[in-house]
């Protein structure tokens, strides 16, 4: 997994990152999992409207991540705002849990080994506008879990969409309500407002004890926010809020997403009355039911998994799979 720590405008990230990459003769267009179509490069141009009302500072960061690697931007945008978009990838785990205990965020990534190597953890830090965060990712601007300043927590899924139209994708939501929100309310707020373009869910936590669940698409958003003294929150790439499942495409391989609901759905059910960090790390590390176990073999594996101890305002990843890898502490980013 790489690691990059950013501060500037975001114009000036774009660039630095951009820069950094050509320099070890990394071109992002020519690693790219899939072919950049002219379907991908018309809706990409159809969202353009999209970010430059909600999220212009991302179209300046991708400027000046194309301009860093000597690319057009518009091939660029091609890639990057098609994502969870046209044909994406499906696969990841993510829960949050509340009990007197504290308040606990947990996410595996879940991907292709191919490009393992290209996960990158970063930092940021603005001059221009925006809360710093730190988050994880396997598409550059991309962010798929990260916490920001404030201590909100959030992570995503991937679900095979039923409906194509433009709108803003799911990992730059992600960027935008770290960057933008200071707690689960203010988040929610926001993502009922948003256009969307691609089917996911969000898990949300905050220093608070707030927790959320969203699961959305295209057509609609539907939200579920515990109040209980004990609740939890779990989300694959399916939906299973009442309102959603019509929406599910039971067709496509979606890795085993049914089987890592379960083993979350009943180890949550069961403890997280007294669940603490470290059982949230034995979840995600497949001790409960399958969670992790790919055989990698078939170009699957978990790539990387995340814990958050919201309450002490502490974070642990581990770079790989969790079940054979053991969590970490991450001390370098602070919150307020």
């Amino acid at each position: 997994m790489y690691h990059t720590r950013f501060k500037g405008t975001h114009y000036e990230i774009g660039y630095r990152y951009g820069s950094l990459l050509f320099s070890k003769g990394k071109y992002i267009l020519e690693n790219v999992p899939f072919e950049i179509t002219q379907e991908r490069m018309d809706y990409a141009e159809s969202c353009l409207p999209h970010y430059r009302q909600w999220f212009p500072s991302i179209l300046e960061e991708i400027q000046g991540l194309a301009d860093g690697q000597q690319c057009n931007f518009n091939k660029l945008a091609g890639v990057l705002l098609t994502m969870y978009c046209i044909v994406p990838q499906q696969h990841c785990s993510c829960f949050a849990v509340r009990n007197k205990q504290g308040t606990f965020f947990g996410r595996n990534s879940d991907f292709l080994t191919d490009i393992e190597k290209l996960c990158t953890n970063s930092i940021y830090h603005f001059t221009d506008h925006g809360y710093g965060f730190t988050g994880n990712t396997t598409a550059f601007v991309e962010m798929e879990d990260g916490i920001n300043e404030h201590g909100l927590a959030i992570g995503l899924t991937s679900v095979y969409p039923s409906v194509l139209q433009p709108g803003l994708n799911a990992g730059l939501i992600l960027r935008l309500v770290l960057e933008q929100c200071k707690d689960v309310k203010e988040a929610i707020e926001l993502l009922k407002r948003l256009p969307n373009g691609s089917s996911h869910t969000f898990v949300l936590a905050d220093r608070s004890g707030n927790i959320a669940l969203v699961e959305s698409n295209t057509r609609k958003t539907v939200v579920d926010c515990p109040e209980e003294t004990n609740a939890y929150v779990s989300a694959v790439n399916m939906f299973y809020l009442p309102d959603m499942i019509p929406y599910n495409h039971e067709l496509m391989d979606n890795w085993r997403a049914d089987e890592r609901y379960l083993t979350m759905e009943d180890m949550l059910s069961k403890q997280a009355v007294t669940m603490t960090a470290e059982d949230c790390m034995d979840l995600l590390a497949g001790k409960y039911g399958f969670m992790c176990q790919y055989d990698r073999r078939t170009g699957k594996d978990t790539v990387w998994s995340v814990v958050c101890d919201m309450g002490a305002g502490t974070v642990y990843r581990v770079e790989g799979n969790p079940g054979r890898k053991r969590f970490r502490e991450d001390k370098r980013f602070s919150m307020i």
